[in-house]
């Protein structure tokens, strides 16, 4: 028999009590041991490209608070630097890459794609053989429209608008651009399954600034194609997708892309998540604010979504990844309260 994962059980659509919980970016600067790997590896890619690394650091909150799931260490600006773009990190800038044209588009190289993402499939390997039993493993990637913002502008930036006019200037090379995106994220997820993922999420951070059609062809449609093309492989492996700032367009994301579960973001009302969790699973959605201010602000945050989602399919989560300047004494204060819920 297999040991039961209660994440799996939560993405069928099955309430689990206490909910399973994990966090966004939980392997981090917010703890010691992470900056002290990261100082050993060298640079942030230092440390995605080598397993041994990769693995203690995902291990490490594992370790420590003994979340329900694990997930992979890397970043999602693998698969275009794996498709020959130039990537780097810059601290207090985050990553850089070269500003890509409508030309570029067709000078993308994927030759060497799983070569170079060999070392992250070795580091999956060796996370499902050293993890827990009972702990779901995630695998994850960007989603094609949010890897295309970093890729156009060649950073990040406050409304990604240089995406935006690329969009609307040059469709048939956004489109084209989004299609060998969806193409090798749908590779790279599968692959990560091969490995030993037992779940996959895929992340759209920039999903909210766009107005209906764009979000429909640009977030909507790849996600879709690539959940089609894993679940064409891995029928019954699950995929969680984050749209954040969907907003009210959470709800047709859910249906038209087929996701078995749902990240919210800390902005969608808990009247709303109820109605979505009628749907299947959601993930979230604590303000990562209410975990770094600690005490009254973070037992009410984690008890309103307790109160209204704890009795259906969640996924007890942040509605964003975790801060480097969270207190981890505040962590493990939430750890204990989520934990003691009974559903009752």
């Amino acid at each position: 028999m297999t040991t039961r994962r209660a994440m799996l059980d939560v993405l069928k659509g099955e309430p689990v009590f206490p909910p399973p919980l994990w966090m966004m970016r939980q392997a981090g600067r917010y703890l010691p041991e992470y900056r002290e790997a990261r100082k050993k590896a060298g640079g942030f890619l230092d440390l995605c490209y080598n397993p041994d690394f990769a693995v203690e650091v995902t291990l490490q909150p594992i370790r420590r608070f003994g979340f329900d799931a694990s997930i992979l260490f890397s970043d999602i600006l693998v698969v275009p630097h794996a498709l020959g773009r130039d990537l780097r990190f810059e601290e207090g800038r985050g990553p850089l890459m070269t500003p890509m044209s409508a030309a570029d588009v067709d000078r993308l190289d994927g030759s060497s794609f799983h070569q170079r993402l060999a070392p992250v499939y070795e580091t999956v390997r060796r996370l499902r053989a050293e993890l827990p039993q009972e702990t779901t493993l995630i695998g994850f990637c960007g989603a094609p429209w949010t890897l295309a913002t970093y890729m156009i502008a060649g950073h990040g930036t406050p409304d990604q608008a240089p995406a935006r006019l690329f969009a609307f200037r040059h469709p048939e090379a956004m489109e084209r651009l989004l299609a060998v995106l969806v193409d090798y994220s749908a590779q790279y997820l599968i692959r990560q399954i091969e490995a030993g993922a037992d779940v996959v999420q895929i992340f759209d951070s920039w999903a909210g600034i766009l107005d209906e059609a764009t979000f429909e062809a640009l977030c909507v449609k790849p996600v879709a194609e690539i959940v089609r093309r894993v679940h064409a492989v891995h029928p019954d492996v699950p995929v969680i997708a984050f749209p954040r700032g969907a907003g009210t367009r959470y709800d047709s994301y859910r249906q038209k892309t087929k996701v078995a579960g749902l990240g919210l973001d800390w902005t969608v009302p808990l009247s709303q998540a109820r109605q979505l969790q009628a749907g299947g699973a959601v993930q979230g959605n604590l303000d990562p604010l209410r975990l770094v201010a600690g005490g009254r602000a973070l037992s009410e945050g984690v008890s309103a979504i307790l109160d209204a989602l704890g009795k259906g399919p969640l996924i007890f989560n942040l509605g964003h990844g975790i801060t480097p300047d969270t207190p981890i004494e505040h962590v493990e204060a939430m750890v204990r309260q989520v934990r003691s819920f009974s559903g009752r």
